[in-house]
């Protein structure tokens, strides 16, 4: 049967299987990439939308055999000035973070405008519903389209905003209208010449002993080049973000830990052969119960021989609580509970790699850490960490889900000992099934105050369940109880926070990092005694509030604290609704406890027109490279449009995970070190003049402690960011608005800014109200990702985003960090607003309406 049809104005003819999907096509044979598969085939995600004969269509959904005369069109179709414009109306509104879903929007844009010119918001939410952006919470891409709108409506063509780049400034976000229109390639867009595909085996059973692993008749498919089991792996089997617990493949007389691991690996010359031959192995086990209920794994048969489950426990105490308790005129207490969350980036996992023609590897990386894939990758082929070249690809999302090494150390594998270039990519099914997720965590909680409304004590035990391997579980479990009095002084607390094994998916970093799961307990149970005391919301939480010089849960003296300026900012709007729900926030900046947080910097002088900032932060979407680049056009008055942005092993610039919401803070600070002696050049000479020389700073915070350690005025960590939600409730008892004050110590970009805030109060909603990633023995419930919960455009109630300005003593011009800290107080606003309306305290997420 020969289809013939049009893409992009060009004829076609295809005889091919009839049930090929189009998004296949386009990407694998015609090379077009700005059509993103984001969800696999399950219509869910609208990241590869088309239009087909007038009409937005999802391509992963659209068989070959419907597709006769017909018309197709990619953004690379559209016309020069409708294209130019929705993608700068999207670029000067911000509409743009990671950019893996802007493609797909601009299509649908494209579409409903050419059928209304005057679209309203209610338009445009209809229009998105089959499109998800996990970063942006649809607000920015919304006004995009009303901006796009009216430019062609006026014949009026639109310009990409031009700035100083300084500090303060809405600089549009390095590479958008690339990032936009599709252009910039993600690592699943690299095609190399003679690059193989690899597929893997995982584990049928959450917990089971490997007898034998038999691929021969995968062997046996065409175009399969090899298989490759935990026996080819020429160094460490185990690698890990801090404990080095993570198998990179089970072995024939090993045991499973849960159903994300891999058995067995095929390369062949393409995907589709590697996946049809992994579907082939077959694999004898000797089947186990495994341990699933975090409560039972305390004491349980052990995850892993080498230690028990409970491997990490976090425990300390300031003052007396159990006196303090006693004289406590109110008291609250109860059972908390939070739910496993999926990070939902819109990105899938893809890792390509290939010999670098020195005897070493080259990586293409999405990861949150290219240094640490290195490391990793290094000691799986037992090579030396500069053998090893990692260079990052900016990746569609990580909210904490792209830290550990999840298929970079089996694609460096397979290309190295094949010397030949390799791809893999997940499917979103195994994407799910595969990387950390956010804790479940289980709390008792006990506070109390004084007959003034004064905190006088506070209690917590929390459990939380970490799944297979430690990945960062321990840290997070950390934070939970190093949050736990959240932004207030209470001068008496006992704070124990377990970290376990299971045989469930493993647990690790998400944005929020443990803070969330904790305040949701927190600030119900300040409700709870504003209730029982008559104290009023609002007031009781400034009174209580952390000002300068008092100190936090795990004792540390704070100060540039904008606890109180937030309050101020939401009173009017707490006050005037009939159902409102308030919370505030502190959320750590830098890793801290005792660990080391640094950055270094190169400042290279390419040309007149070209200067390349090196560093080792991973852009994804939160605008990293922007601080960069604004900090130095701040500190040197550098032109922006000659500034480029480049993270790469080979600059030798060692740095950490992009976590913590640290990033802003220490790159900024390493860039001002390193623009010292070039503003001192800059004085005497010009630009092209230093052609040639590279500036190298550094900022090193090596001075926090471990909560618990006894040193006088311990630093726990280097700052915090602080803020305060209101939850406004309709009179149905939906949420119809939030209002999200933020304390940013310094703004350094406002609409990059609003960004952030914005789409993490999306995540916080979702997290709130819809989201869960619920499991039985050690199984998913499910593994769609329309299932995931999260929320669509049309979903999504108004986000009001003020800005407060309390400097940091130590962030560049007194920065904090605000990647996390925008969905930290919103369940628990939410679940104070529905209290207010029903009378129902809800203490399990999410939360269902009675």
């Amino acid at each position: 049967m020969m289809i013939t049809f049009f893409v992009n104005g060009k004829k076609y003819e295809y005889d091919g299987d009839p049930d090929r999907m189009l998004l296949k096509y386009l990407r694998n044979d015609l090379g077009i990439t700005s059509v993103k598969d984001g969800c696999s085939g399950q219509a869910a995600c609208g990241s590869c939308t088309v239009e087909i004969n007038g009409e937005a269509k999802l391509s992963c959904v659209t068989k070959m055999k419907t597709l006769d005369q017909a018309e197709i069109l990619t953004i690379e179709g559209f016309s020069e000035n409708i294209k130019d414009t929705l993608a700068k109306a999207m670029v000067n509104e911000g509409a743009v973070q990671c950019g893996f879903c802007t493609p797909g929007f601009i299509t649908r844009s494209k579409v409903l405008l050419q059928n209304n010119t005057t679209p309203d918001l209610k338009d445009i939410r209809l229009a998105f519903k089959p499109h998800i952006c996990r970063c942006t919470g649809y607000k920015k891409i919304e006004q995009g389209v009303l901006t796009a709108a009216e430019a062609l409506r006026e014949n009026k063509k639109l310009e990409i905003r031009k700035t100083s780049g300084k500090v303060g400034v809405s600089q549009p976000k390095y590479q958008a209208y690339e990032t936009a229109l599709g252009q910039r390639n993600f690592v699943d867009d690299l095609f190399l010449e003679n690059m193989l595909f690899g597929a893997l085996k995982f584990s049928d059973y959450p917990k089971a002993h490997i007898l034998k692993i038999d691929y021969s008749e995968a062997m046996a498919v065409p175009g399969v080049k090899r298989v490759f089991t935990a026996n080819d792996i020429p160094g460490e089997k185990r690698v890990g973000l801090i404990l080095q617990d993570w198998s990179v493949m089970i072995g024939e007389g090993e045991t499973t830990h849960y159903i994300g691991d891999v058995l067995a690996g095929v390369v062949a010359e393409t995907e589709e052969q590697a996946r049809e031959a992994v579907a082939l192995i077959k694999v004898e086990y000797k089947v186990l119960e495994p341990v699933t209920d975090v409560f039972k794994a305390i004491d349980g048969p052990q995850v892993h021989s080498e230690r028990p489950n409970n491997f990490e426990t976090v425990h300390y105490t300031i003052g007396d609580a159990d006196e303090a308790f006693k004289k406590a005129k109110y008291i609250s207490e109860g059972t908390y509970e939070t739910q496993r969350i999926e990070h939902g980036f819109m990105e899938k996992e893809a890792s390509v790699a290939l010999p670098d023609r020195k005897g070493g590897l080259k990586i293409y990386s999405q990861s949150q850490g290219v240094y640490e894939d290195r490391r990793q990758v290094a000691m799986i082929l037992g090579l030396p960490e500069d053998k090893i070249h990692v260079e990052l690809v900016p990746n569609g999302g990580g909210f904490g889900g792209k830290e550990d090494l999840s298929i970079q150390g089996q694609t460096a594998l397979f290309a190295w000992l094949m010397q030949q270039p390799v791809k893999i990519t997940l499917t979103r099914e195994e994407s799910i099934m595969l990387h950390p997720k956010r804790h479940p965590v289980f709390m008792d909680m006990k506070l109390g105050a004084d007959e003034n409304g004064m905190l006088v004590a506070l209690s917590l035990m929390a459990v939380g369940d970490t799944g297979a391997y430690a990945s960062v579980g321990m840290k997070v479990m950390e934070r939970v109880a190093g949050h736990a009095a959240g932004g207030y002084f209470v001068p008496n607390v006992q704070m124990t926070a377990k970290t376990v094994y299971t045989n469930n998916i493993p647990c690790g970093a998400m944005r929020g990092f443990g803070v969330n799961q904790v305040v949701f307990a927190l600030e119900q149970c300040i409700d709870d005694i504003c209730e029982k005391g008559g104290f009023d919301r609002w007031q009781f939480r400034w009174d209580n509030a952390l000002v300068d010089g008092l100190q936090t849960a795990t004792g540390q003296k704070v100060f540039g604290v904008g606890i109180r300026a937030c309050l101020e900012a939401v009173k009017e709007d707490f006050n005037s609704a009939r159902f409102a729900g308030l919370a505030t926030a502190i959320k750590n900046s830098g890793v801290g406890n005792g660990m080391v947080d640094e950055s270094k910097v190169k400042i290279e002088i390419l040309s007149e027109d070209k200067v390349r900032i090196c560093h080792g932060w991973t852009e994804m979407g939160q605008g990293v490279h922007n601080m960069a680049l604004q900090t130095l056009c701040e500190e040197t008055g550098l032109n922006p449009e000659t500034i480029e942005v480049v993270v790469d092993t080979d600059a030798q610039i060692k740095t950490g995970m992009t976590t913590s919401s640290r990033a802003t803070a220490l790159v900024g600070l390493a860039v001002i070190n390193a623009a010292q002696q070039l503003k001192e050049d800059l004085k005497n000479y010009s630009v092209a003049e230093l052609t040639g020389k590279t500036y190298s700073g550094q900022y090193i915070c090596d001075w926090t402690s471990k909560p618990g350690t006894e040193v006088e005025n311990p630093k726990i960590h280097y700052s915090y960011g602080y803020a305060a939600q209101v939850c406004v409730l309709d009179k149905e008892g939906n949420v119809n608005k939030i209002v999200a004050a933020h304390d940013a110590g310094k703004i350094m970009n406002p609409m990059l800014f609003e960004g952030q805030i914005e789409g993490a109060v999306h995540m916080g909603l979702g997290y709130a109200l819809t989201e869960d990633l619920p499991m039985k023995d050690g199984y998913l419930i499910s593994d769609r990702y329309r299932k995931l919960g999260i929320l669509r455009a049309h979903e999504t109630p108004d986000i009001v985003v003020k800005g407060i300005e309390v400097k940091d003593p130590v962030g560049p011009y007194g920065a904090k960090g605000v990647g996390e800290i925008g969905l930290v107080p919103t369940a628990a606003a939410v679940a104070n607003a529905f209290y207010r309306f029903d009378g129902i305290r809800r203490t399990k997420l999410p939360m269902k309406r009675k």
